[in-house]
């Protein structure tokens, strides 16, 4: 692995732990204030999504493409890890009985890990100018 992939790698994991701080303090909030817990995980979503793009542009992939284009790519694929996270956090607290707090473990893990190879491959591309 070069040293600027590496750095990358770093870069992307301090930023992945700050991001799903983010989305844990709100779920939290939001379930300590009665809100329900799929409810509580989309508006969290909603959040860390907003500090994660604007986060991962700057710090992590430092990306100079367009940011309505960034944008709507970044939440759009994310989007779809939002549908999986309710469906997997219904599947763990209703089906299985899991507590929130393990479940929203469990589910985080899934979700870093899918939205770091998302980011990678299809969001922050470098142009060809940039590459080599």
């Amino acid at each position: 692995m070069k040293k600027e992939q590496l750095k990358e790698l770093i870069c992307y994991g301090v930023n992945g732990v700050m991001t799903t701080g983010v989305n844990y303090i709100v779920y939290f909030l939001l379930l300590h204030c009665h809100v329900n817990y799929l409810i509580a995980n989309t508006l969290a979503w909603v959040a860390a999504v907003i500090f994660a793009y604007i986060t991962n542009r700057k710090l992590v992939f430092h990306s100079n493409q367009s940011i309505w284009r960034e944008f709507v790519s970044f939440t759009a694929l994310r989007f779809a890890t939002l549908l999986a996270e309710n469906a997997l956090l219904f599947l763990c607290i209703q089906l299985i009985g899991f507590s929130h707090f393990w479940s929203k473990i469990l589910v985080s893990v899934v979700t870093v890990l899918a939205n770091y190879a998302v980011c990678k491959m299809k969001i922050f591309t470098k142009g060809a100018a940039q590459r080599g």
